[in-house]
């Protein structure tokens, strides 16, 4: 067997991990794939030459280099995941999805689109972990079919959340609820905070756990963010920071759902 080293400058989130999953799914020669997101590396363990390995990871572009191939007499893990880490994943793709629907009805309750862009966020994160924990008997074409439908779903929802904002700052100003954006985004963040701790006192290697605490954190600074809009609008009594905010996390929205269309290729 050999042991093939990869340096992926561009892999920083589920989105990467699962393109670069999909891509090598079919290659029978390929034993195991261990990743170190936080080191932007990938080892490959497999049989047979590494030139094709090479080439499926570099047609992704990002940004990826062979480090080096070597011969390998160990063992590798036969599991991706354990049954412990595959619930608490579970749980952390629950906690994301009830506050999709939470934040989004508060959103619209009280006409702030921080809020409402939050709640996409939130549903962009529970698609990429709802990818990462589908069963394992499902097809590399389903995956790829569910990968482009819902990265196509997300594209519209966040332009029609930038058309909204780009209506409201030229047409009339609505001046959204402070206390709503406020009191539930500081949940959204204790509940991240908490998936965060979770993830954390796993003290895991794998790719999925890794991963998890890199979206997850990133989510905190995103709640933070709609908090502190809240804020302002209280101040200022001025609606433009909750349009600022919600057209910057749209964007960042927007920016994952095209990750996720690369699934889907």
């Amino acid at each position: 067997m050999n042991r093939s080293e990869f340096r992926i400058n561009k892999m920083d989130c589920p989105s990467e991990e699962q393109m670069i999953r999909m891509k090598l799914a079919e290659m029978r020669e390929i034993r195991f794939l261990d990743f170190d997101i936080p080191s932007r590396k990938l080892v490959v363990f497999h049989e047979g030459d590494s030139k094709d390995v090479a080439d499926r990871i570099h047609s992704l572009h990002l940004d990826s280099s062979h480090i080096a191939t070597s011969i390998y007499k160990g063992k590798t893990a036969v599991a991706e995941t354990d049954q412990k880490q595959r619930k608490l994943l579970w749980w952390v793709l629950i906690i994301n999805f009830s506050f999709f629907i939470l934040e989004m009805v508060y959103g619209i309750l009280s006409s702030s689109m921080g809020l409402i862009a939050d709640s996409l966020d939130m549903l962009a994160d529970s698609i990429v972990y709802g990818l990462s924990l589908m069963v394992v008997g499902s097809t590399i074409t389903r995956k790829k079919k569910i990968a482009t439908l819902s990265g196509y779903f997300q594209i519209l929802l966040a332009s029609l959340g930038l058309i909204e904002v780009v209506r409201r700052f030229v047409g009339q100003e609505i001046m959204p609820g402070f206390k709503s954006m406020i009191l539930v985004s500081f949940l959204a963040l204790l509940a991240n905070s908490i998936s965060l701790y979770l993830i954390q006192k796993a003290k895991s290697s794998e790719v999925h756990m890794q991963a998890s605490a890199i979206f997850t954190s990133n989510d905190i600074i995103i709640n933070s963010g709609v908090i502190l809009a809240g804020i302002l609008v209280y101040l200022t009594a001025s609606p433009y920071p909750d349009l600022v905010i919600g057209a910057i996390i749209f964007l960042i929205v927007m920016r994952g759902a095209y990750r996720i269309l690369q699934l889907g290729r």
